[in-house]
Formats: structure tokens, C-alpha cells, sequence
């Protein structure tokens, strides 16, 4: 771990898998900024990066700095007043002797307007270039609006949020499965690998969800919110031709439990089908059979089909989290 000070925020920097009480830092400021905002700051692959442990210096750098000793007591989330995440990807890199790959970053409630992040960025900069770098806003509040446009970052992609609430709700939701097609439990042990190779297909052509691996998906897999009832298969015969994997969020602090469509995908080959559509409502049903009133989702903003999709179900946009890049570059 190395030091960098600007002005008066020492940064701290960390290559690689951050120790363990670190990584519980991490945890408690990411919660404390969710309850205050309405939303995570940093994305769950993130998360689940640090934690794994073939995390070294080539996939992960973190700039942290630390609320002062004498009034770390006062804030009871842990000793971080803010920290810039930034996963690298080793392809990219490759082919470019710039550092690629995507930062995040985030503050304590606390300790906002201070300068912490522009002390952060300003650390990361000392050591990356940061016109190898994207960065998202989750949310895309003031404050990293002013950040990115500082530093000469542009929005190149939006995801939405979208949420469906009980009043929201279309009464006549009903799904029909194609001929020959039933719904089957996820089960651990035995659909991995199926599961992979559809994920992989039907999102190919997707930055994040296409390139999940054995490893990502046993690291869900351990997660207290995983739900094998609610990981629906689409099978023909022994064909897996699609899914619908499903996720709750417990209540935390002042935000109730949420239900989330937390991935959706047909394989190519059963595309055209209703397939999609079809699962979409199962999952929901399921939420809902679950008890629960509210359920969101994220979509690419400028996937129009599924946008349309979503709103017909009665999904509204709920909030939006926006990707950064140096001007002229793409996403």
C-alpha cells in the first residue's frame, strides 16, 4: 500500500484484493451510501471482484482515503470517508500499453463537498491515465456530474432503472410457454454448465452479463439472496433454450424488500419464440408469490424493444446509472 496526499485527504493505494478489514470498510460505506441515496454505489461484480481471491494488481486498483481518527467513532459505518474502485481488463490492456478498465467511486454521506472526491481522482490520475479509463455513475447525482465534466468525461451509455409496483401492475399478466417448453428449478451441481453456455450466447454481444464465468456464478451462488426456486429454467426435453433468474433484496435501513428481475436471457436459437416475454412474467409471479410489492430491473436505456416490453408489463423508469468516458471515446 502506498500514500498520496491531496490537499487535505491523504489516498491511500491498493493493488489487488484489499485486506479483510478493508474489504468490511468497503462494505459499511457502500451501505451507508446506499441508504442515503437510494442506490448502490458500486456495482455487484465489483463486489464480488474484490472479494475473489485470484484478485491481484493486474484486475483491481483502490484509492481509499480514511476519516480522521478523532472522528471516526461518530460516523458508525467504519473508518473510510471514501474510496475509487477500479477494475482493469487484462484484454484491453494487451493491446494498449494504457491502463483500460472502469472506476468507481464513492463517498461518505458524511463527508460530502469536502474534496474527498476530487482528492481520490486526482490520486488515481498519478498513477493511471485516465484516458484508458470509463467510469459509472450509479445514479448520476450532481456531484459526479460535476466530477466527470472536470475531469473532461462524457456520457456514452445509460442503464435504467425500471420498477414495477403493485398499483403499477397490468391485471391481465398471464404467460403461455411454446409447445414442447416447461419451467424447471435452477439445481446447483447440475445446470452450471448449461446455464453458462445459453448466458454466454444470448449475450454475447453484452459488455458484462456475457462475460460471466463459473467463478462469478458460484460467487452469486453463495450470496444469502441466492434463491435456486427462483432461478427459472426454460427447458425442451433436455435443451435449455432460456431463463429467468430472479433476485430479493432484503430490507435495509428505510427501504423495504425489493424484488428484482435480476437476469433474463433466450438462447439464439429459440429466439422469436415468446420466450422471452413469457419468462419475464414467471419471474414476476414468482416475486410477487414471494410477498413482494415492488420489483425493478435494469435495462440498457437504448434497448428499445426491451424498454417497450418492460413499460407494456407496467415497468416505469425509476432511475438511471450513466457511463463516463474521456471525451472521444467510446464505451
Amino acid at each position: 500500500m502506498s500514500q498520496t496526499t491531496s490537499g487535505t485527504w491523504p489516498v491511500h493505494t491498493i493493488k489487488g484484493r484489499p485486506d479483510a478489514e478493508l474489504l468490511r470498510d468497503i462494505t459499511s460505506l457502500a451501505n451507508a451510501a446506499n441508504e442515503s441515496d437510494g442506490n448502490p454505489p458500486l456495482s455487484e461484480q465489483t463486489l464480488v471482484d474484490l472479494h475473489a481471491a485470484d484478485c491481484d494488481e493486474t484486475k483491481m486498483l483502490s484509492f481509499a482515503t480514511y476519516i480522521p481518527e478523532e472522528e471516526s467513532d461518530q460516523s458508525g459505518d467504519g473508518s473510510l470517508a471514501g474510496i475509487a474502485v477500479v477494475s482493469l481488463d487484462q484484454e484491453a490492456r494487451k493491446a494498449d500499453t494504457r491502463p483500460q478498465g472502469v472506476m468507481e467511486l464513492v463517498v461518505h454521506p458524511n463527508y460530502r463537498n469536502q474534496g474527498i472526491g476530487t482528492a481520490l481522482v486526482s490520486a488515481l490520475q498519478q498513477t493511471t491515465e485516465l484516458s484508458g479509463l470509463q467510469a459509472w455513475s450509479h445514479g448520476n447525482h450532481e456531484a459526479a456530474v460535476e466530477l466527470a465534466g472536470r475531469y473532461g468525461f462524457t456520457p456514452v451509455r445509460e442503464l435504467w432503472r425500471m420498477r414495477l409496483t403493485s398499483d403499477s401492475r397490468q391485471d391481465n399478466l398471464h404467460y403461455e410457454l411454446p409447445d414442447g417448453v416447461e419451467l424447471r428449478p435452477f439445481v446447483p451441481g447440475q445446470h452450471e454448465q448449461a446455464w453458462l453456455e445459453v448466458n454466454a450466447a444470448a449475450f454475447a454481444d453484452h459488455p458484462e452479463q456475457g462475460a460471466t464465468t463459473l467463478s462469478d456464478l458460484k460467487a452469486r451462488m453463495e450470496e444469502d439472496w441466492f434463491d435456486p426456486d427462483g432461478f427459472l429454467l426454460a427447458f425442451r426435453g433436455e435443451e435449455l433454450l432460456g431463463f429467468h433468474w430472479t433476485k430479493v433484496h432484503p430490507r435495509s435501513g428505510s427501504h423495504p424488500a425489493i424484488g428484482e428481475v435480476y437476469v433474463v436471457g433466450v438462447a439464439p436459437q429459440a429466439q422469436g419464440l415468446g420466450l422471452g416475454k413469457a419468462l419475464t412474467i414467471a419471474g414476476i409471479e414468482y416475486l410477487h408469490q414471494q410477498g413482494l410489492n415492488a420489483i425493478m430491473l435494469y435495462v440498457e436505456a437504448d434497448n428499445e424493444a426491451a424498454v417497450g416490453l418492460y413499460r407494456n408489463l407496467g415497468f416505469t423508469r425509476w432511475d438511471v446509472d450513466v457511463m463516463y468516458a474521456p471525451r472521444g471515446k467510446d464505451a
